[in-house]
């Protein structure tokens, strides 16, 4: 593999209480009630796109997002990498030809204010494909074949790392293979069709 295209929350930061809490406390204030677990599926997609799955108007989801990203940013929580992902990128990044990039479903400026300047991993990535940058999310293929595009736009070069069912989904609609990041992977089971599961990052070098 040439080209490693990476998902950002669970596979390679850990983030999913940072968001799935306050989403889930937000919701009941506006009369959704959900349990935690029911949350789970909503992860790794848009904001707009989870709220549009949980039954939420369309006239009433920014007023909710913006709400929702509000508390989020405004808790005193300090997000990691999962552990082995720092090594794993310095490796990937120093070996020959090889291109990493973002395929997130955070917006442009989310991207660019929470993570760049926030995670030195940032300095790893040549290219990044967020929500903004396409019309159609995971689990569509559309961030993805962006992604190879960015990379050396060779498909059979190019594999997808995420942790949820959404972005195999979307790997394997844009015709490359999937790795499962089973260490953030909050629903697993979901990623039994992964064509490579991957226990730690470093699983990730022997796809070179």
């Amino acid at each position: 593999m040439k080209n490693f295209i990476f998902d950002l929350d669970g596979t390679l930061i850990d983030t999913m209480d940072m968001y799935l809490l306050p989403l889930q406390s937000i919701l009941a204030k506006h009369g959704y009630n959900i349990t935690h677990e029911e949350t789970k599926p909503l992860f790794g997609i848009t904001a707009a796109d989870a709220l549009g799955q949980i039954g939420v108007p369309e006239a009433d989801r920014q007023a909710i997002e913006d709400e929702w990203y509000k508390v989020v940013y405004a808790q005193n929580t300090t997000i990691n990498t999962f552990d082995g992902v720092d090594d794993t990128l310095a490796q990937l990044n120093d070996a020959d030809g090889v291109k990493l990039i973002v395929a997130t479903s955070k917006v442009r400026d989310e991207y660019e204010a929470e993570f760049i300047p926030k995670f030195e991993i940032a300095k790893y990535f040549s290219g990044a494909v967020t929500a903004s940058d396409t019309k159609n999310h995971k689990p569509a293929p559309d961030p993805i074949l962006a992604g190879i595009k960015e990379g050396n736009g060779i498909a059979e070069d190019s594999v997808y790392v995420g942790d949820t069912i959404n972005d195999m989904r979307a790997a394997h609609a844009a015709g490359i293979k999937f790795a499962g990041a089973m260490w953030g992977a909050a629903m697993p089971e979901r990623l039994a069709d992964a064509d490579y599961k991957l226990t730690h990052p470093s699983d990730l070098l022997k796809l070179l």
